[in-house]
C-alpha cells in the first residue's frame, strides 16, 4: 500500500485536493522571502555568538534588529552580495592593534535565494570602523 502511494504524482494530489474541496498550496504573499539572521560571535569561527538579531524585509520591515529599516535598506543596497559591505574602513578612526577577532554572520534568505556569510575581523573596533554608517550589524 505504501509504494501505491508513493508512486502518485504532485500534479495528481494537487488535482485530488481541488476535486475534494481541500485548499491548494497558494503563496502567502507576492514578495520574494527575504530573511536573515544576523550573528555577532567572538573569535575567529564565531563559535561563540554574543550578539544575534532576526531580520525580515518583504513585505515590511520587521524583526528583532533594532532599526529593521535601516537594516533593510543597507540590505537591499547590497544586492544579497554581503562582501560589499566591507568597504574601507572609516580612515578617521584610530583602531588598536590588538588580535581579539570578531566574526560576523549572516544566513537566511534574501529575495528568494539562500544565503551564507562569514567575516571576521581583528577585533571589535575594526569591524565598528568598516561598518561605519551602515545598520546591518548595529545592534
Amino acid at each position: 500500500m505504501r509504494h501505491r502511494i508513493a508512486a502518485v504524482s504532485a500534479a495528481a494530489l494537487l488535482t485530488m485536493a481541488g476535486a475534494t474541496g481541500i485548499a491548494e498550496a497558494k503563496p502567502a504573499s507576492l514578495y520574494a522571502p527575504s530573511a536573515v539572521v544576523l550573528t555577532i560571535g567572538q573569535g575567529d569561527n564565531g563559535a561563540t555568538v554574543v550578539r544575534a538579531s532576526t531580520l525580515s524585509c518583504a513585505p515590511t520591515a520587521q524583526g528583532t534588529h533594532p532599526d529593521p529599516k535601516a537594516a533593510c535598506t543597507a540590505l537591499a543596497a547590497t544586492a544579497g552580495a554581503f562582501d560589499t559591505l566591507l568597504a574601507a574602513p572609516d580612515s578617521n578612526r584610530v583602531c588598536p592593534m590588538i588580535y581579539d577577532p570578531v566574526t560576523v554572520t549572516a544566513d537566511g534568505v534574501w529575495q528568494g535565494r539562500r544565503v551564507s556569510w562569514k567575516h571576521t575581523f581583528s577585533n571589535s573596533c575594526a569591524m565598528s570602523a568598516t561598518f561605519n554608517g551602515n545598520a546591518l550589524f548595529s545592534f
